[in-house]
């Protein structure tokens, strides 16, 4: 039910929006609801709510401490402990302090939250290719080229 609500609100969000900008800003905004409903898809097949399959996305980069992970997904403490309690329960993260602050905590994957982040981004991968797998080659290339010039100039998300 959620994953349903959530398409038609990004739909009408997508076509609102492309009414009322330029083309080019409608299509990328019509593209990042693609985009968002099919991650949404393919969490619901790994058992994974949108947000708990980012949380182990940017995990496996390495341990992140509490407040920078409030901070990049744009929340109040408390409502990152309330992810990391269910995390925790599924046995896919952990906290642990940081070491040389005793004070500051840290997130970290277990063994199972990384293998269910790895199997999650490479499902998720797979899907987003199949997106563009109608594009020329050369048409690829542009396309990977523009959106590394965008992605270039957000370096401070997460």
């Amino acid at each position: 039910m959620t994953l349903t609500i959530s398409v038609l609100y990004y739909r009408a969000v997508g076509e609102m929006a492309q009414a009322g900008t330029d083309e080019v800003a409608g299509r990328l905004l019509r593209l990042a609801t693609v985009v968002q409903a099919s991650y949404a898809c393919v969490a619901e097949r790994h058992d994974l709510t949108p947000v708990q399959a980012r949380l182990l996305c940017v995990l496996l980069d390495g341990p992140r401490g509490l407040a920078d992970l409030a901070h990049c997904f744009g929340v109040e403490k408390a409502a990152l402990t309330g992810l990391m309690d269910r995390a925790e329960r599924r046995g896919l993260a952990r906290r642990s302090p940081v070491p040389g602050d005793r004070r500051a905590l840290q997130a970290t994957l277990t063994e199972a939250g990384r293998r269910a982040a790895a199997a999650f981004h490479a499902d998720v991968g797979a899907e987003l290719s199949r997106l563009i797998a109608p594009l020329a080659p050369a048409e690829r290339a542009d396309f990977g080229a523009a959106m590394a010039q965008i992605i270039a100039r957000c370096r401070d998300h997460c």
